[in-house]
């Protein structure tokens, strides 16, 4: 392999389901076997060491959670491939996050939750180089969309460049979500926490670059192959978060995919249009093929 050689030869996936399929997949595309498992710290640390793992990946774990298992993983001697201890317990802690954003020169958002919050990905390397990616919004808890049609280009890259300075100012590696509020034209940074976020297939769709391969070549110390003026997005995407019944299918058709690890789990279907009226016929019929054609109504319409 061409890049460092600190990449993990067996690492145990943290998470279940639809992220932590996608970040198996996007393991073994760079030779590594990842072993998928659930449970408690200490569970984790014994099944890891049985199963001849080198690593521990937290997978899609709140930073809280992750602080524990970082502690669990050196106890036991194993690598924690996630960001270190002192920044998750600032990303745990919102007034402490919130300071050292103040520190790396961020505006705030209002204590009011004024404006629309709005939420992009960002790829760090360990050298301090970042890129980010589109910023995206979601409806509830079922439905996410990117790009903003109200986010000017300009506004886009205002909002980029600082979740980028902070980021890079913080020593973060890897996937990293940044939460801002927007609200005319001011905006405030809200949070920052760890990545991967579940949302990734939307920046797939979107730039033809897959986030989970880029986050395992930087977290096994690679340094960031992109450049933020050659990340150009093409068209819309949307991503649904569903239960699909048992025996559903897919008939596949232009820009829809579907993540799906199986039978109760949930799935990620994803909608892809170089415009944003394709998106609603064609999310449409692919929900009418997994959900039937009421439900599938109500998706949309949510």
């Amino acid at each position: 392999m061409s890049f460092s050689l600190c990449i993990p030869r067996r690492p145990l996936i943290v998470g279940h389901g639809a992220g932590a399929t996608r970040l198996c997949q996007a393991a073994e595309e760079l030779g590594i076997s990842g072993l998928i498992a659930e449970g408690e710290p200490r569970e984790l640390m014994a099944r890891a060491l049985d199963e001849g793992c080198d690593a521990v990946h937290p997978g899609e774990l709140p930073a809280a959670v992750q602080l524990a298992l970082a502690k669990a993983c050196r106890e036991a001697g194993l690598r924690f491939l996630g960001q270190g201890a002192p920044l998750l317990a600032a990303m745990a802690d919102s007034a402490a996050m919130r300071r050292l954003m103040t520190e790396a020169g961020l505006p705030l958002a209002a204590p009011d939750g004024e404006g629309a919050p709005v939420r992009l990905s960002l790829l760090a390397d360990r050298h301090g180089q970042v890129v980010y990616l589109a910023p995206r919004q979601s409806f509830g808890d079922t439905m996410s969309m990117a790009p903003l049609p109200w986010l000017t280009a300009e506004r886009t890259a205002y909002l980029g460049r600082l979740a980028a300075r902070g980021v890079a100012a913080l020593g973060a590696t890897g996937l990293i979500e940044a939460g801002f509020r927007v609200a005319g034209n001011a905006l405030g940074f809200v949070s920052l926490r760890p990545g991967p976020a579940g949302e990734e297939a939307l920046d797939e769709a979107l730039f033809g670059l897959d986030p989970l391969v880029t986050h395992w070549r930087l977290m096994s110390g690679e340094r960031l192959r992109e450049r933020q003026s050659h990340l150009v997005g093409q068209g819309h995407a949307r991503l649904w978060r569903l239960a699909v019944p048992e025996h559903a299918r897919l008939d596949g058709g232009p820009g829809v995919r579907l993540d799906h690890p199986g039978d109760g789990h949930e799935a990620r279907l994803v909608i892809w249009g170089r415009r944003s009226e394709e998106l609603e016929p064609r999310a449409r019929r692919a929900l009418s093929c997994l959900l039937g054609t009421e439900e599938a109504g109500r998706f949309v319409a949510g």
